[in-house]
């Protein structure tokens, strides 16, 4: 297999820890690796770590390339998985023709970016012009190292980002985003004498990447978890004692639970319609989420509530608020223009509870509006609201030369033609064109399934074929004019 060392790489980084914004142990180990292979290898004040391999001899004219991954990897595992991802290697296994990890996310977002740029930067017997290779740092939570990259510090040409899921897809275009984020205030009460408390918990979602997956129509915890809420709020006089659901701000949420307090004598009642709502649930997402399930449990009493009327603003307002596929392209077929996520909801100290939801849209309008839309219904609940500096989407250029040559080579490689694709998922792109817009940029990679969940998993036969076709395209790169 040409693609070895690709794998070999990929088991090293998996032993190194890197959540997003705690990437110094991934740092400390490119800089290390750049030093053993005596590659001049540079790092900004963010972080973002450039090595740069000398042209094939022969080569030297050719334009200069940079390889792209990001460092970061989204740190999701299932409840009743004990892992620390900032000590603990992720446990990889081989299942047919897949890769996977042990109850965790496989990080193969982005860290097969990363060993395929390594990859490349350690095989002598490849052919390619000056090589530079970007990792930046914090993709997955703010793309802070992309938004930090300073003007001068690449000098490529071409940029050839390795951040795509689906092996044979070649991606000139993705969506810009926004996170929008809403804190409502409460004050703590006493429940009164002969409550019955209990734990709702939804659970085994499939959740996945939320500009990804969003068009799958996946059930999310949080909004099936306040359904519930709410009905049990009219037809029960109930106090809400605590509430957690999804997350990360990128991720579909796959589990939610709430505390809540009801009178002694209706929770036989509660019970009853719990399941009588989980069969009308488990029916509407039968095809999406099967494995979907709602739990009743009792627990201790706390003594201490939300207050009702935080309660009934907070939940409405979650109900209220918009989930998945807010518009379809008009011009790219099967496209998501438009769509936002409600990511998580979490109770923090001083008595606030954080709503963070995402909007991303290949419409610079569109985004604002659906992020208007989201700031209307937090305001009108009477929350603070804020949004983060957000990200440019990156326009397609069906004329780039770098995707003639990368669809060029496909074909001559496979004998069949590959599929020219925008993405809904943000990509650091946008932002590259920020500070370098002559840059002519394609994004591909092996095939990814589940991203951003402990489903994740790496089809081990189209890394074979994205070696070959990267490999290609590096050996087809054109001359400076």
């Amino acid at each position: 297999m040409k693609s070895a060392d690709v794998f070999r790489y990929f088991e090293e980084i998996c032993q190194v820890p890197r959540p997003s914004k705690k990437e110094e142990k991934i740092i400390a180990y490119l800089q290390n690796f750049g030093k053993q292979h005596g590659l001049e290898t540079l790092t900004d004040e963010a972080g973002n770590i450039l090595m740069k391999k000398p042209a094939t001899p022969g080569m030297e004219n050719r334009k200069t390339v940079a390889l792209q991954a990001h460092t970061d990897m989204v740190c999701e595992k299932n409840n009743d998985v004990q892992h620390d991802f900032l000590n603990d290697p992720i446990q990889t296994f081989v299942e047919g023709e897949w890769m996977k990890a042990k109850g965790t996310t496989l990080g193969a977002d982005n860290g097969i970016g990363i060993a395929t740029a390594l990859a490349v930067l350690t095989d002598d017997t490849l052919e390619h012009g000056p090589l530079e290779c970007l990792f930046t740092v914090d993709e997955e939570t703010g793309l802070t190292g992309a938004f930090a990259l300073q003007e001068g510090f690449l000098h490529a040409d071409i940029l050839l980002n390795l951040d795509s899921e689906d092996e044979g897809e070649l991606f000139i275009g993705c969506a810009g985003g926004v996170d929008s984020v809403g804190e409502f205030t409460y004050q703590e009460v006493e429940v009164p004498q002969g409550y019955f408390y209990v734990k709702v918990q939804v659970k085994g979602l499939k959740g996945g990447h939320s500009g990804g997956d969003i068009h799958l129509g996946r059930a999310n915890a949080n909004k099936l978890l306040t359904r519930f809420l709410n009905h049990a709020r009219k037809t029960h006089d109930m106090y809400l004692c605590e509430i957690d659901g999804g997350n990360l701000r990128n991720a579909i949420a796959r589990e939610a639970y709430a505390l809540i307090a009801i009178p002694e004598a209706d929770k036989h009642a509660l019970r009853t319609e719990l399941n009588l709502f989980a069969a009308e649930v488990e029916a509407e997402y039968a095809t999406s989420d099967p494995d979907i399930e709602f739990v009743l449990e009792s627990e201790p009493a706390t003594g201490k509530a939300i207050d009702p009327d935080t309660t009934r603003r907070l939940l409405q307002t979650i109900q209220a608020l918009p989930h998945g596929v807010i518009a379809m392209s008009q011009d790219i077929p099967g496209l998501v223009e438009t769509s936002t996520n409600l990511a998580s909801v979490k109770m923090k100290p001083g008595n606030v509870i954080r709503i963070e939801t995402s909007q991303r849209s290949s419409i610079a309008s569109a985004k604002a509006d659906i992020a208007d839309t989201v700031r209307t219904a937090f305001e009108l609940a009477g929350a603070s609201v804020s949004h983060s500096e957000g990200y440019p989407g990156w326009k397609p250029n069906p004329h780039s030369e770098i995707l003639e040559i990368a669809t060029a080579s496909y074909l001559r490689l496979f004998h069949t033609e590959a599929k020219v694709k925008a993405i809904h998922a943000g990509l650091e792109c946008g932002l590259f064109l920020d500070k370098y817009p002559t840059l002519d940029m394609i994004s591909f990679g092996p095939t990814l399934q589940g991203v951003h969940s402990p489903d994740e998993r790496m089809h081990i036969p189209s890394v074979e074929r994205f070696w070959l076709h990267l490999t290609d395209i590096l050996k087809h790169i054109p001359e400076k004019a």
